[in-house]
């Protein structure tokens, strides 16, 4: 590609993206919040930064994160788990003010199809849909998603993935010996990281700007059949699922990815 890419959050799935852009001939500057990473980015070739986000701020190393590249890739969860009522919208805004001062023409933003309720009737999600869920977190992603789509100083593109598997994350582990698992009848919305890279390298390469993907596996058993399946291969403890509570769902359909990247999936479930 020869493109000069910026990746805010070099974690579980920045850091392999960036090394795989690196190795497609691209100039790579990668962020984390970790000054113990500096040399792990180093050594796979991409430019290091420390750069951490808070309401209240953003580090200098921002700017120079930023400085001579075209296209940004922002890789960074809200951080909810561990303090719930962070204003994840607040730090994207300050984040969109940085990129309006810099060399930016591009932003890719990775956000997460938990944008969308979780329904009885199992409904079918589109690129399409707005997004509608109530939770916190989801109006928080959001919002973060608004803070970049209605910034008129760069053309973004909105990439809002499933539930994450691949390299160290094992979903058999996350439901096995599980009393009371919800949603037995529910649809899985999974994509493997290695799809997660490659869909993100054809945007880039395809020139997607303006535009908004959902991509998970195309694939969706329901998560009883898909997690019991798992835990017996691996001889883990199987779950048991509450069939007492109506379950809940949704099918996101990967379905613009296929037809405008012209991109199949690697990973099947």
């Amino acid at each position: 590609m020869n493109k000069h890419i910026s990746i805010i959050g070099c974690g579980w799935l920045g850091f392999p993206l960036a090394t795989e852009l690196v190795r497609n001939g691209n100039l790579v500057k990668g962020s984390t919040t970790s000054p113990s990473k500096i040399e792990v980015l180093k050594k796979a070739g991409i430019i290091p930064f420390v750069v951490s986000i808070s309401e209240e701020g953003i580090t200098d190393a921002i700017e120079e994160c930023l400085k001579d590249s075209e296209v940004l890739i922002i890789n960074i969860p809200p951080g909810l788990r561990k303090n719930p009522k962070a204003n994840f919208i607040k730090q994207m805004d300050l984040l969109s003010k940085h990129i309006e001062h810099s060399d930016i023409k591009k932003v890719l933003y990775v956000s997460s199809t938990s944008v969308y309720e979780e329904e009885v009737d199992i409904p079918t999600i589109t690129d399409e849909n707005a997004p509608n869920g109530q939770s916190y977190a989801a109006k928080q992603l959001i919002g973060a998603e608004d803070v970049f789509k209605n910034n008129p100083n760069f053309e973004t593109t909105i990439l809002r993935f499933g539930g994450l598997i691949g390299g160290d994350r094992n979903p058999a582990k996350y439901l096995s010996g599980k009393e009371n698992a919800p949603d037995p009848e529910g649809p899985v919305n999974l994509i493997h990281q290695e799809d997660c890279i490659a869909i993100i390298k054809n945007i880039i390469v395809k020139e997607q700007w303006n535009t908004v993907f959902n991509a998970v596996a195309p694939q969706h058993p329901s998560r009883e059949k898909y997690y019991n399946s798992l835990c017996e291969i691996q001889k883990l403890p199987l779950p048991h699922f509450d069939h007492a509570t109506p379950s809940k769902g949704k099918i996101i359909s990967s379905e613009k990815v296929e037809r405008e990247l012209h991109y199949v999936f690697t990973h099947k479930l």
